[in-house]
């Protein structure tokens, strides 16, 4: 599975941004889907994510009520709307994926895209 990413850019503070994320073989076989990020000199850590078979969410806490994550079943992406954007949402946004391996869990990672926010 690969997960290509499409949206980022820069936008100011208060501002929106729309992230997609398309997986090459489909979501039907997918355990979770969603979004990390990784600021500069931190970890990766989680945004916002489809769990349990993309039926439930989860979000951190400092994206709640202003980001939320929904899936286009026409286009079967994930994507993650973005709004009232703040400095500190700047980073590399990274979709993620799970998958059920022979063994234990897959991790898969898309290339990550440039999410910007000025003052």
């Amino acid at each position: 599975v690969e997960l290509v990413e499409s949206g980022g850019g820069l936008v100011q503070a208060g501002g929106s941004l729309r992230l997609s994320c398309a997986a090459s073989t489909g979501t039907s076989r997918l355990i979770a889907m969603g979004w990390y990020r990784q600021a500069p000199d931190n970890q990766r850590e989680l945004v916002a994510e489809f769990i349990s078979g993309l039926t439930n969410t989860i979000y951190a806490d400092s994206v709640k009520g202003r980001f939320t994550i929904s899936r286009d079943y026409a286009k079967d992406t994930v994507n993650l709307e973005m709004d009232s954007l703040k400095p500190e949402d700047t980073g590399v946004y990274y979709c993620h994926a799970r998958r059920a391996g022979m063994y234990a869990h897959i991790e898969i990672w898309g290339q990550g895209t440039l999410v910007t926010v000025s003052e």
